[in-house]
């Protein structure tokens, strides 16, 4: 048995240093003689691995100028062997370009300097750079069948001098889109949209930018390559989309006996509609309502206008109400006015009017103090900016995401009359409230079958007056999953989503998760206002003809909560998409 292992291992020996000598076959020694002295020692598999770095060798040369580069002397010993000898020649240099016939606001917004070029090696490769540069500028101004030569070139000693022959070519303009799919998207929308308007002067750039622009539309979809064609210098532009089935509706309704109110019925459930495109113009509008038990329930009201008054600003309107038990009522309209500034980019400015109204009565015992949760309203303006750089914008599987919003405004503290007038008289009721929020997203696609989604969020309000009714609302499906919806109050938070996603289909996949994170609530005392969570679970996410259906089990420990399985949440539903 030793003598086949010992005979094994020299086997794996001799295969692999003949391995090593397959790869090491070829061995170049090179030259390189004259203005540059340069020399060194290549190995290659073969002889076509030294012909090829030869070559890119010499190019290298001509870059620095020595366009006169060749080799002098090379000598072979065998299969295996090569001495190559290179002489550089005198180097090459620019003189001078000037810029001829080309109009001066084609070069000067193109960023082209012709000074640059003026006693520097001659590079054929930089020069073509840079009068590409040129052409584009040409071609986003109008002007896409423009064309440069080098006329007048000269050569003095080893000097190169030349003029540049513009020619611009006609001027084009954008003629009306054209849809060759089957969206119901309404041209004057699209043209909006990607940026392109009938009359408009031609740019190659936002020809560039229309893929990206409909991809980031999440109820669009490209069903073929974009298509241009040129007639009477005007540009038409053919897209080829469809719509997406992204329009969802779904709830349950459940009636009970009220166990509050005798010989009545309690109504509860939720009811969740979005619509997008509405009469293909862009418009979307959506609706969430939910009530878990008597006196606790939320209302959610969306709606967008793009492009309003045939501009390029989009109007957004949204309105939620909160009522949480006997204790408050809070209220949150919102005004944005959004703009997109590049096919990734999205900006907004809004204003917001937050109220909130202390339902407990003067029944409560209120002590020497003020109680956590009082009325008050705050008007505040801030800014909000996002960057989306996703595969797809409806169910992304590669690409991250980020956005951050600001908000500032004052808030006043309303008397209460239930609560006596002599605990007001130290508080003031007129303070700046300043908050921010932020979050970035990656999605990694492994392969087909496998991807996972990492995410990272938080926020915080700085005030002096903080309030219950006004800090964030965290738990549930979009959040920490593993505790109720609204689970938690915190003035300051952070917390991580890790995702890892098994696809059984395009857009199916099972998925395990952990979410963990660090929530602070300045309100409690002082041991309990730090609040470190976590949770795990695993669920499936199945996407069926009609819609998709979702399960996930979670469990969650928080100081709260226990871990345990009798705390365990499911959360799951079903999302019909039309």
């Amino acid at each position: 048995m030793k003598r086949i292992h010992f005979t094994l291992l020299i086997l794996f020996s001799l295969l692999a240093k003949g391995s090593m000598a397959q790869e090491d076959a070829y061995t170049l020694n090179y030259k390189i003689q004259g203005e540059v002295q340069r020399s060194g020692v290549e190995h290659f598999s073969d002889s076509l691995g030294g012909a090829e770095f030869l070559g890119e060798l010499i190019n290298q040369l001509n870059q620095e100028g020595f366009l006169m580069a060749q080799i002098s002397r090379e000598n072979a010993s065998g299969d295996s062997l090569k001495t190559v000898v290179l002489e550089t020649g005198k180097p090459f240099f620019w003189g001078g370009l000037e810029e001829g016939n080309v109009p001066g606001d084609i070069l000067l917004g193109s960023g082209v300097d012709l000074k640059r070029f003026e006693g520097k090696p001659f590079d054929y490769l930089q020069y073509q750079k840079e009068i590409n540069k040129i052409l584009e500028n040409a071609e986003n101004q109008g002007y896409p069948f423009a064309s440069i030569r080098l006329d007048s070139a000269i050569l003095v000693g080893q000097s190169f001098k030349g003029i540049l022959d513009y020619q611009a070519g006609p001027l084009i303009h954008f003629d009306t889109l054209k849809i060759t799919g089957s969206s119901k998207a309404d041209p004057l929308f699209l043209a909006r949209q990607l940026k392109i308007f009938p009359g408009e002067t031609f740019s190659q750039e936002k020809i560039d930018q229309a893929n990206q622009r409909i991809e980031n539309i999440p109820y669009l979809k490209m069903t073929g390559p974009l298509e241009m064609s040129f007639q009477n210098q005007e540009a038409t532009l053919y897209l080829p989309i469809g719509d997406r089935k992204i329009n969802s509706l779904d709830g349950i309704i459940g009636i009970l006996p009220n166990e509050v109110e005798r010989n009545k019925l309690l109504v509860t459930g939720q009811f969740n509609l979005a619509l997008y495109n509405v009469g293909g113009k862009g418009r979307n509008y959506s609706l969430a309502w939910q009530r878990l038990s008597q006196y606790t329930q939320n209302l959610s009201l969306g709606a967008v206008e793009p492009m309003v008054l045939g501009s390029t600003i989009d109007l957004k309107a949204g309105f939620s109400l909160l009522k949480e038990d006997t204790t408050f009522i809070n209220r949150d309209l919102r005004l944005d006015l959004g703009y997109q500034i590049s096919p990734r980019s999205y900006f907004q400015a809004f204003t917001r009017w937050q109220s909130g109204n202390r339902l407990a009565t003067n029944q409560e015992n209120l002590g020497e103090g003020l109680p956590d949760i009082l009325d008050f309203s705050f008007h505040n303006y801030g800014l909000k900016f996002d960057f989306k750089d996703w595969d797809d914008a409806f169910f992304p599987k590669r690409g991250w995401s980020w956005n951050v919003e600001i908000g500032l405004g004052n808030k006043n503290i309303i008397q209460n009359t239930s609560i006596p007038d002599s605990l007001y008289h130290s508080l003031d009721k007129k303070t700046l409230q300043f908050y921010f929020n932020y979050g970035v997203t990656k999605y990694f696609d492994f392969n087909s079958r496998f991807g996972t989604k990492l995410a990272l969020l938080g926020g915080e309000i700085h005030n002096e007056t903080l309030l219950i009714n006004d800090l964030y609302r965290l738990g549930g499906l979009r959040s920490i999953r593993g505790f109720n919806e609204n689970f938690f109050f915190a003035n300051r938070f952070l917390y991580a989503n890790f995702e890892p996603r098994f696809y059984f289909g395009e857009r199916s996949y099972w998925l395990v998760f952990a979410d963990a994170g660090r929530l602070e609530n300045s309100l409690m005392i002082k041991d309990q206002q730090t609040d470190f969570v976590f949770s795990f679970g695993a669920g499936l996410s199945l996407e069926a003809s009609g819609g998709v259906f979702n399960f996930i089990y979670a469990l969650g420990k928080s100081n709260e909560q226990e871990l345990g399985v009798n705390f365990s949440k499911v959360h799951f539903g079903y999302t019909a998409r039309f």
